[in-house]
């Protein structure tokens, strides 16, 4: 008999997290993501707006061009998208676009986020699940941000 490890939500954001503290040591806003299929990462990103000089190099979109380039096609229906930071509007639509199957963020966005303007815009059958390593993921932003006003 064979056992399948499958692991689970916590897991994969810290995955997630590990890019977001690469996204800060790049002076990048520490956001990161993951994609996973089948109990697989295939695609690991993070912020890179800055360095790209790219206000659409979110770490999700980065995610997305990854895993449509290892499946091969641009539908991620049997996928799930790990992300620090609730996704903006820019990047919920781009969720709705490639049919991704969960999106499972960290910490909410107040000013940008997609619960923000109480319109559901990702793909109907996608399945959101938020706070996962939340207090974490705030964290991290919080001590990103907190460090730039005292430059």
């Amino acid at each position: 008999m064979t056992s399948v490890l499958l692991r689970d939500d916590e897991f994969y954001m810290r995955e997630a997290l590990k890019e977001a503290h690469y996204a800060m040591s790049l002076d990048e806003v520490p956001v990161g993501a993951v994609i996973v299929c089948k109990d697989r990462i295939i695609a690991r990103s993070h912020n890179l707006s800055q360095q790209l000089n790219d206000f659409t190099a979110h770490a999700e979109m980065q995610a997305f061009t990854a895993a449509t380039n290892a499946l091969g096609g641009k539908y991620l229906n049997d996928c799930t998208l790990y992300v620090t930071l609730e996704p903006c509007v820019m990047c919920a639509g781009a969720c709705d676009w490639t049919q991704i199957g969960r999106v499972v963020f960290g910490a909410k966005d107040y000013k940008k986020g997609t619960s923000k303007i109480g319109v559901n815009l990702y793909h109907p059958k996608t399945k959101i699940t938020s706070g996962v390593l939340g207090k974490e993921c705030e964290e991290l932003l919080k001590e990103f941000f907190k460090k730039k006003r005292e430059v």
